[in-house]
Parts: C-alpha cells; structure tokens; sequence
C-alpha cells in the first residue's frame, strides 16, 4: 500500500502514474492520482475517465521499468518462509 506522503507528492506533481493489479500488463491503470482514502484510490485516465481502485495495489511512477510482479510475489513468500525457519 503507497503511503499518503508517496500519494499526495504524485497528486501534487501530476506526474503520470502506473497501478499494477495483477501480472498482466494489460490490466495496469496508467494515469494521475486524484484523491485517496484508507481503502480507495482515484486515478485519471487519458481519456479523462475516473477509476476507483484498491490502495493495495501497487502504484508507480509510469516512466519506471514495470517490475515483474511474479518475481514480487516469489520473493515474498520465500523471505516468509526464512522468517518461520
């Protein structure tokens, strides 16, 4: 979950952001953060439509390489499994 401080520097700036939800690169929502609150989060898209999306997603900058998001969740659960050990 992006912090309120990441979020607000990306509303203030109108830097154009990517929310990954799942593996696939189709499904990211590219556009500018609008507001937020503890659960949801308002993006623009470029054809000026509004989408309403989980804040657990991941969110970041567009003009980074997208992360391979299996890889993410691979990590994840093998530092879980080290830390149960």
């Amino acid at each position: 979950m992006s912090s309120d401080e990441v979020l607000d520097v990306y509303r203030v700036s109108g830097e154009k952001v990517r929310v990954i939800r799942d593996g696939l690169k189709e499904n990211d929502v590219v556009g500018i953060v609008l507001a937020w609150d503890d659960e949801h989060l308002l993006i623009r898209r470029p054809n000026r439509r509004v989408v309403k999306l989980s804040r657990n997603y991941t969110v970041q900058p567009f003009k980074e390489p997208r992360p391979d998001i299996l890889e993410m969740v691979q990590d994840d659960t093998t530092n879980q499994d080290r830390t149960k050990q």
